[in-house]
């Protein structure tokens, strides 16, 4: 678990700065999504994600929100969701609702991931079929956060990720 927010935290880091040589390179941008590979120690990563189109509260001081969709062949792991807030999560559920359909997520730090694969491949298909997400936190001190995010782009994006790693 703790080289799963290593590794989150890294893609996270790098997404924000561009100096490193070993930073993620786009593989496509499409619509609101963009597709990312990257090599590190254990082989390649390659990833979709997104910002969310809006956040709220506006008062909550935070970092950078972002859904992710990470391959990673040499160590057997596709389709791996996580999501960010920006900020580290209050020892509670993560949310994800899009239309009827409601996801919980377990969090740890400022990253929050489904429970297991069959969960995964719901959301997958819930992603590639759907128009909008929103995703609920809560901070550390309890206020909660929601991050609206556009699907729009996510299934072309999530093909070149899934390709490229394949």
């Amino acid at each position: 678990m703790k080289l799963k927010i290593v590794i989150y935290f890294l893609m996270f880091y790098f997404m924000a700065s561009n100096s490193f040589a070993n930073s993620p390179k786009s593989s496509g941008k499409y619509k609101n999504w963009e597709s990312f590979t990257m090599m590190t120690d254990k082989g390649k990563v390659c990833f979709a994600q997104t910002k969310p189109v809006k956040r709220a509260p506006a008062a909550v001081k935070r970092k950078d929100s972002r859904i992710f969709v990470t391959f990673r062949p040499n160590e057997n792991i596709k389709d791996e969701i996580s999501v960010t807030s920006g900020h580290a999560y209050k020892n509670s559920t993560v949310s994800a609702k899009s239309g009827k359909s409601n996801f919980s997520f377990f969090s740890q730090g400022d990253f929050a991931w489904l429970l297991d694969e069959n969960e995964e491949k719901k959301f997958i298909k819930l992603m590639k079929r759907a128009t909008d997400l929103m995703i609920k936190g809560k901070t550390k001190d309890g206020a909660e956060t929601t991050d609206h995010y556009s699907m729009m782009g996510f299934t072309k994006a999530y093909n070149t990720a899934k390709k490229v790693c394949s």
